[in-house]
């Protein structure tokens, strides 16, 4: 479970999530232990993956409905 938590909290990072929201998705009671442990500066490689990851899943903008074009 460590690996995955370290890749959600670096990949929360990536996408400019909350630090506080990122702390309570990873259920830390600290701050410091989801910023200095769990949270690695992205990398170019991250930001594409995540750009692919995105296209990928069609990650299309919605309309002001909410709806996917």
């Amino acid at each position: 479970m460590p690996g995955e938590r370290h890749t959600c909290g670096t990949l929360l990072a990536a996408l400019d999530v909350h630090p506080r929201v990122a702390m309570q998705i990873l259920r830390h009671s600290k701050i410091a232990v989801t910023m200095e442990i769990y949270t690695h500066a992205p990398t170019a490689r991250t930001v594409e993956a995540l750009r692919q990851l995105g296209e990928y899943l069609g990650d299309q903008p919605a309309d002001e409905n909410g709806d996917q074009a």
